[in-house]
């Protein structure tokens, strides 16, 4: 007969067993985008500056016109091994199943190493489609509520019969809400995180046209992900289109 410590400590193997095999089913997803360690973001950084700095050149995926300036310019890992620039690949890198896209901002000027949080992407990507499968099916209509701010509205979900994503920022940890403009294009509203950034700079002078995403970034390892332009008016942080 087995005695209840041996059937106790064989229950308390098996709960270790799958906690250690199933982390996918103990954490939701966006806690599964773990945050890389600075050092890779700091030896990516060097090796981008050494690359540069050897050939004058950026090692960067093709990309098209149209790419919003957040999402343009990937790293490019596989030349960078290639060349023999790169050992091993950040394991938090997409390219190596990790959540992030590792990306270069400020090209021309100050070329500078940021990360893509690819759960919010996909996030907005599910939205998106659900708008345009709901668009297809109602003669152009977009499932439209409040205005957000002029040429932009809240998503009514209720029409759109999909459930409302969770979206934490990458800035605030606060939860971020989604916006649309009149084509049906899907964006995440940053206002709050860049109204935190204005009282934060202590009153430093913004010039009417400037991009204030740029707050953003200045500050943090990330980019805003599927953000519009924001420019300073009466004040207040406000969407605008180009």
């Amino acid at each position: 007969m087995i005695r209840q410590g041996t059937r106790s400590a064989a229950a308390m193997i098996t709960l270790l067993a799958m906690i250690i095999l199933l982390p996918g089913c103990l954490y939701p997803d966006d806690q599964l985008a773990k945050q890389p360690a600075k050092d890779a973001i700091l030896n990516v950084q060097t090796v981008i500056d050494q690359y540069q700095k050897d050939t004058g050149l950026l090692p960067i995926q093709n990309s098209d016109q149209d790419t919003p300036i957040y999402e343009k310019y990937l790293i490019d890992f596989a030349k960078l091994q290639r060349m023999n620039y790169l050992t091993s690949i950040p394991e938090t890198a997409y390219e190596k199943g990790g959540s992030y896209y590792y990306l270069i901002i400020n090209e021309e000027t100050d070329p500078t190493v940021k990360l893509m949080n690819l759960v919010i992407y996909q996030q907005v990507n599910d939205v998106q489609a659900a708008v345009k499968t709901y668009r297809s099916g109602h003669n152009g209509e977009l499932p439209s509520s409040d205005e957000a701010y002029p040429d932009f509205v809240r998503i009514d979900y209720k029409k759109l019969a999909v459930k409302e994503p969770v979206i934490r920022s990458m800035f605030t940890g606060q939860t971020l809400y989604t916006l649309m403009d009149a084509k049906g294009n899907v964006y995440i509203d940053y206002g709050s995180d860049i109204m935190q950034a204005i009282e934060k700079a202590g009153g430093k002078s913004i010039a009417p046209a400037q991009d204030l995403r740029g707050l953003l970034v200045n500050n943090a390892d990330f980019v805003p992900v599927k953000s519009p332009v924001y420019h300073l008016i009466n004040g207040e942080p406000q969407a605008v289109l180009k």
